[in-house]
């Protein structure tokens, strides 16, 4: 292709060269000067001469050269030659440079500046733009020193046929009446091609019909579509889609092409009258209604739409003229028939009337096909009981797939009230019917739904009971039966139909089928699905057993070596996994429990426990049954002494009622240093005699008195507890003769009123008393205060 195109510039080249001389010949002679297509410089020089002697030089102008061409879209690997400039004064030594500016200089069109030669570096379009203005000039290539004055010319890029036809205003929609003649116009294309339309067939467009052909046609040079078969109707088929194609080219081959879709819609006509769909129709009437009430609806279908599928209805005759009427409602197009006035059942039972349906808007074009109207004839009988609402059906039975989602449609029940009053009906299931409440059932609509997940290997059907309660009127009810299936879903794994362990002996020879095993499977078996067998990745390769898929639900186990000894080895575990091929498929891997024993040649199992073997080399069976029940005995035995212990164990201090103080604390806290004067309140430990001033102590001060240490003094009243503490302790440990007044100080206090005064044996200090306290020396330092003090005063009394 490419060199097609090259040919193509060379010949393209060669004409403007020869079409180039022929205007410069023309030239010479007629215009001296300027030209719009050619010009020309030469080397030649006039002498002239002038006034005063002076001799002139006139150059020769002209430029070889012709407006240019190039084809568009060119993209081979060269820079596509353009043109060659030359001028007279270009001697071939290279003196002279060629400068080339304008439009795309430099970057589309660049410029041998030693020869001339003009080259394309870039893919042109033409439809981007169509021509480049560009200009020439000769200078000296040392003085860059014009020899010439710029001159223009053009280069025109050459159209080809690269942009296929587009509608610009697809796709389109279109509508025609029904049953027009053929070659009614329906609507016109157009389509538009980006090509020069001055060069070659590139630009000229024929229009054909690709899609709704018999229905459709379109003008190949105008793109007009027309019908093109006669009475289309609108009630057989109302849409058409039609595709039109625009080639370029005039439509021959090689041509580019576009398409759009046409929407073509059939109007409406009054083609059609109005039918009732039955010749006679039926009503009742409960004799209690009241006259304005509704007794029935009928309707005419008319197949026409908006104004020409209007139907008008009217009663032409009948016994029933005088208590009933007819009106139309607007929305749905139907009769209604209504009570005019009331009726008696005992006197009349039943009413005819004849109704008649016509279309008020006539087309004159369709008269002939009239007439545009039809009768019925309405039958109204007349009710007397009232009566619960009815069931559509005697019974309801619905299917539902097990583990379907909470709120899974299960079906519907419809009930209707049976009088004319047609009261709304409201649904409820009973629950002595649905104790589990599987179902719920919506009041309004009786759509029963589930309200969890359903098991069909639990239950399968599920009978429930749907109650209908008239609203309004006598408030009776109607019950139907209503039987729900739980479908099967392949949710349960196989398993083994027995879990029974299989015996195999010592001296078993290799081959020997031990065990059928078969399984079963809480699903429902679909007709020809079968079990698959087969063992478990990890014991796939196992030297002791062997599995066969029978492939009817079975799978056989065999022995495949020789020898087995229950002291090495008594039970063997062998997985087996188990494919019900259902959708999806379920499996699930089973053990099987093999257990090696000892047999006869028979093979008559003679013993499968391998206690004997282990008995023989230790204790009998007797020997350990008596040491375990030793060790039961004497864990009793101790038991038994601890609770026993537990029982006399009595505590050391013991409480009684009556010794109880009410200003005695017992309390097990350990100390938390400075947190002891917020978990403790020390107000419970003073004397409430002494709360509102001094209380004197009640202890007798010794006759040794201690002086007190410089820089102690005492402590007033503080709120800092622990720094009174402190300093009492302090004030007792340096002073040998002073009581513990602390101690005194909590427990002295006997409460208000006592008759029996102070207990504190602290006291004994000032009665006479026979007690030897000298073995408080030896009780070590704790008791060192207690020594110091009644050793003191027992060697004052002997000092005495």
């Amino acid at each position: 292709m490419w060199e097609g195109l090259r040919l193509q510039v060379i010949f393209l080249c060669l004409g403007a060269a020869l079409w180039s001389s022929a205007a410069a010949a023309t030239y010479r002679g007629s215009v001296p000067r300027e030209s719009g297509h050619r010009r020309h410089l030469s080397s030649h020089r006039h002498r002239e001469r002038g006034k005063e002697g002076q001799v002139l030089h006139r150059s020769k102008r002209g430029w070889v050269w012709n407006q240019f061409f190039v084809i568009e879209e060119y993209t081979g690997p060269d820079p596509v030659l353009v043109g060659r400039l030359h001028s007279d004064v270009d001697q071939g030594d290279g003196d002279i440079k060629y400068i080339l500016s304008g439009e795309g200089a430099g970057t589309i069109f660049v410029i041998d500046d030693k020869t001339g030669n003009i080259h394309a570096t870039k893919t042109l379009d033409r439809e981007e733009q169509a021509q480049y203005t560009l200009t020439a000039q000769a200078v000296a290539r040392d003085t860059n020193k014009p020899l010439e004055p710029p001159s223009e010319f053009i280069v025109k890029v050459q159209d080809i046929n690269d942009n296929p036809p587009e509608f610009l205003h697809g796709p389109y929609y279109a509508r025609v009446a029904e049953m027009s003649n053929v070659g009614t116009s329906v609507i016109k294309v157009t389509a538009t091609d980006a090509d020069d339309p001055t060069y070659g067939n590139s630009a000229r467009l024929v229009y054909s019909i690709l899609q709704g052909q018999p229905y459709f046609s379109v003008e190949p040079q105008t793109g007009i579509i027309r019908t093109a078969l006669p009475n289309m109707d609108r009630e057989a088929r109302q849409e058409y889609d039609v595709v039109i194609q625009a080639k370029d080219m005039g439509g021959h081959m090689g041509g580019l092409s576009g398409t759009t879709q046409v929407k073509i819609t059939l109007t409406d006509v009054n083609d059609n009258p109005p039918k009732f769909a039955q010749g006679v129709y039926a009503m009742t009437v409960s004799e209690d209604k009241v006259p304005g009430e509704e007794v029935g609806r009928l309707k005419a279908k008319d197949p026409d739409i908006a104004e020409n599928g209007l139907v008008d209805y009217r009663i032409l005759e009948g016994d029933g003229m005088n208590f009933f009427e007819i009106t139309k409602d607007s929305d749905t197009q139907e009769a209604v028939i209504k009570l005019k006035k009331p009726v008696d059942f005992e006197t009349k039972r039943s009413y005819s009337l004849k109704v008649e349906a016509t279309n008020p808007h006539m087309d004159s074009r369709f008269i002939a096909w009239g007439p545009y109207k039809d009768t019925t004839l309405v039958k109204i009988a007349v009710e007397d009981a009232d009566e619960p609402p009815a069931f559509i059906n005697p019974s309801y039975n619905f299917e539902v797939e097990e583990n379907a989602p909470a709120g899974t449609l299960v079906g519907r029940v419809h009930a209707k009230d049976t009088d004319m009053m047609n009261n709304p009906v409201r649904y409820m299931i009973p629950r002595y019917t649905d104790l589990e409440e599987f179902f719920t059932i919506n009041p309004e609509d009786g759509i029963i739904k589930t309200t969890r997940h359903l098991d069909r290997e639990v239950q399968t059907w599920h009978n429930i009971s749907v109650s209908a309660t008239e609203i309004g009127g006598h408030h009776q009810d109607a019950k139907v039966r209503v039987n729900i299936k739980v479908k099967d879903v392949n949710d349960n794994a196989p398993e083994f139909a027995t879990q029974s362990e299989v015996f195999v002996c010592e001296n078993v020879n290799p081959g020997k089928l031990i065990e059928t095993v078969s399984a079963v499977d809480k699903d429902e078996m679909a007709h020809r699905q079968h079990f698959h067998f087969s063992l478990a990745p990890e014991v796939a390769n196992n030297q002791n057993f062997s599995l066969k898929d029978n492939r009817d639900s079975t799978a056989s186990i065999v022995v495949i070596r020789k020898g087995f000894s229950r002291m090495t080895q008594d039970v063997y575990h062998l997985p087996i996994e188990i494919n019900d091929n259902g959708v999806p498929p379920m499996s699930s891997t089973n053990t099987l429990i093999v257990r090696v024993c000892s047999c006869d040649s028979k093979d008559t199992i003679l013993s499968c426990n391998v206690e004997p073997f282990i008995l023989s080399a230790g204790l009998s069976t007797g020997a350990l049954i008596a040491i375990l029940a030793c060790i039961v005995i004497l864990l009793a035995i101790v038991v038994l002494f601890v609770a026993l212990r537990r029982q006399k164990k009595e505590p050391l201090i013991v409480f009684e009622e009556e010794d109880i103080r009410e200003n005695i604390i017992t309390y097990d806290d350990e100390g938390g240093g400075e947190e002891d004067t917020e978990a403790f309140d020390i107000a419970t430990l003073q004397n409430p005699d002494g709360a509102n001033g001094f209380l004197a102590r009640k202890d007798i001060k010794p006759e040794l008195q201690y002086a007190m240490r410089p820089g102690l003094r005492p402590i007033g009243n503080s709120v800092d507890v622990d720094d009174f503490i402190k300093t009492r302790i302090t004030d007792a440990d340096n002073d040998p003769t002073a009581p513990p007044y602390d101690s005194i100080q909590i427990y002295g206090y006997e409460g208000r009123g006592s008759v029996a005064g102070s207990l504190s044996s602290l006291e004994s200090v000032t009665t006479d008393s026979d007690l030897d306290y000298d073995y408080l020396q030896s009780w070590g330092p704790r008791f060192k205060k207690l020594a110091d003090l009644y050793g003191t005063k027992d060697s004052a009394d002997d000092n005495s």
